[in-house]
């Protein structure tokens, strides 16, 4: 077990540290269940929790899938209770596509290196960093703090929690609110001093197709009508080039709205179809919710055959499709409209979209602990383009928002924020996780 490291006496003097120790656990999911190291980690989160004065239970889904829940007392337990939630798993890294090995947290140029620096042992380091800092300064939330560190996000969170929220739901009882990754970062462009930032309010769906044809098997140099490959393609590419119509959400237009404000662009949002334009015009913050005005479908697998002349008699295929509040079965109808006569829809995967309330006292303790650490922060709510494990504590009823406080550089030659998830070199400017964690330290403390 890695040594825990020693406490300091600020919310922020141990979460470098912090970081680096949890990102040289090697706590790779590769799906279908294959992931070992999440034990190790979850071991260490809990003796720092332990020793912090605090009382974690260490839960396993199955061997060695480990999740650590705390509950934090506050000043006054008739107040709801908050939910930080983070996981431990990280996707694989390849290390020779590393400068640096990508378990080894190593401290480089001002940033601190590894898989999961972003995504997201930093909120994890923060976080317990800020409950060390609360037990040695003898401080206490205004309301209970709860805090889930959990298996399996990166794949379907079947051990992590979505197992809790159905097996140990009394753990997260009175939380009325969470917060989690993907939020609360500086996002802006090199042109323009504006640092805006996005708070998590909302998620696309996720809707997850298996195509399957059917047809007559054959020799490939006669002609055959009934091809399973032909009947696959067609579909896909039906599929692929479909144009979904614009479709704002309420974050949507609450974040176009908020950003062309602050980057003195006029918007016009009840014509819908200047939206593409105006997300143009917002240059790299218009990037941000690009993915978002929108419903969206991707062909992401195609398997067939096995041999050059030979027709085979099935084909499949696999599409990945990002949901708007309330249009999933929409959305299958249109799919269903475009699958050829003998090619069939299968779900694998259903998860509606979910969106948290925007103006509320959670929002905007947000907002005051970023901007109390920078004053010129432009918060605004965004929708996430992908999905997080907030759908499954939303399923509790809890209004769940992303909200991982990073201070970053603007410039994203010089550092890009949305290119470390899941990418190569990921890494995190120490100045930046410093601030995450004062910030953190804020919120959770005056909420």
């Amino acid at each position: 077990m890695a040594e825990v490291p020693e406490a300091g006496s600020t919310p922020d003097a141990d979460v470098v540290a912090l970081c680096a120790a949890l990102i040289r656990f090697d706590t790779t999911n590769r799906g279908q269940g294959d992931c070992e190291g999440e034990r190790e980690a979850a071991e260490f989160v809990a003796a720092h929790l332990t020793g912090s004065g605090l009382e974690p239970v260490l839960l396993e889904s199955a061997p060695r899938r480990s999740n650590v829940v705390v509950r934090v007392p506050g000043a006054d337990r008739s107040l709801p209770a908050v939910l930080v939630q983070g996981h431990l798993d990280v996707v694989p890294a390849v290390a020779e596509d590393w400068t640096v090995p990508p378990f080894a947290g190593e401290i480089r140029d001002g940033y601190l290196w590894g898989r999961g620096a972003v995504d997201m042992k930093d909120l994890c380091a923060g976080t317990l960093s800020v409950l060390r800092h609360w037990s040695r300064a003898g401080l206490r939330p205004r309301r209970d703090v709860v805090v889930a560190f959990v298996a399996d996000e990166e794949d379907n969170g079947d051990y992590g929690a979505d197992w809790l929220v159905q097996h140990h739901a009394g753990l997260f009882d009175g939380c009325a609110a969470a917060i989690g990754e993907s939020g609360g970062f500086t996002f802006g462009g090199p042109d323009s001093p504006v640092r805006l930032y996005p708070v998590g309010t909302a998620e696309r769906g996720t809707l997850h197709l298996r195509l399957s044809a059917t047809g007559r098997a054959g020799h490939a140099s006669r002609p055959n009508p009934s091809n399973a490959v032909v009947a696959i393609v067609r579909t896909l590419e039906r599929i692929a080039s479909h144009e979904w119509p614009v479709h704002l959400t309420p974050a949507v237009a609450a974040y176009l709205r908020g950003a062309a404000d602050a980057l003195g662009v006029a918007a016009d949002l009840d014509d819908l179809s200047t939206v593409d334009e105006l997300v143009a015009k917002l240059g790299r913050a218009g990037t941000l919710a690009a993915a978002t005005v929108r419903i969206s479908s991707t062909p992401t697998g195609l398997a067939a055959g096995g041999k050059v002349n030979v027709i085979p008699s099935t084909a499949s295929a696999l599409v990945d499709v990002r949901t708007l509040p309330g249009t999933a079965d929409e959305v299958l109808s249109v799919i269903d409209s475009m699958l050829e006569p003998t090619v069939e829809r299968h779900i694998l995967a259903r998860r509606d979209a979910v969106a948290a309330p925007m103006d509320t006292p959670w929002f905007h303790a947000m907002a005051d602990a970023l901007r109390a650490e920078d004053p010129e922060a432009v918060v605004l709510p965004y929708c996430l383009g992908g999905g997080t494990d907030a759908k499954a504590f939303s399923s509790l009823g809890i209004a769940c928002y992303g909200f991982a406080p990073l201070r970053a550089p603007l410039d994203p030659t010089e550092y890009d924020y949305r290119a470390m998830a899941h990418g190569v070199d990921e890494r995190i400017p120490l100045d930046g996780l410093r601030f995450g964690a004062r910030v953190l330290d804020r919120f959770l403390r005056t909420v």
